[in-house]
């Protein structure tokens, strides 16, 4: 099974947020997420819905193994809906954009 804590910062980190930023986000304290690691503790059910939504994921994603199927959220349904209506050109520039988007400075 994954560390989930583990899946939790790459995610964070991913994303360029602080522990704090994800505190804002997802509406749990701070000091609850700061606990989980200090004391590794395995976060709540309800509190990994939380992190899910600030991610925009869904708990499937955040638990899924390499290639495991997962379900997707209703945003990224669309999104993939959409895809599949574009040429290869205008998939190569979507995925220019994104790169644009999430490059870290």
């Amino acid at each position: 099974m994954k560390k989930i804590l583990d899946v939790i910062s790459a995610n964070r980190e991913a994303r360029g947020w602080t522990e704090y930023q994800l505190a804002e986000r997802s509406g749990l304290p701070q000091s609850t997420i700061s606990s989980w690691y200090r004391k590794n503790i395995f976060p709540t059910v309800p509190s990994l819905e939380k992190i899910c939504l600030a991610f925009g994921i869904t708990l499937s994603q955040l638990f899924a193994e390499n290639n495991t199927p997962v379900a997707l959220t209703k945003p990224q349904h669309e999104l993939l809906k959409r895809w599949t209506k574009l040429n290869e050109r205008q998939q190569s520039v979507i995925l220019q954009l994104i790169d644009c988007m999430t490059i870290k400075n």
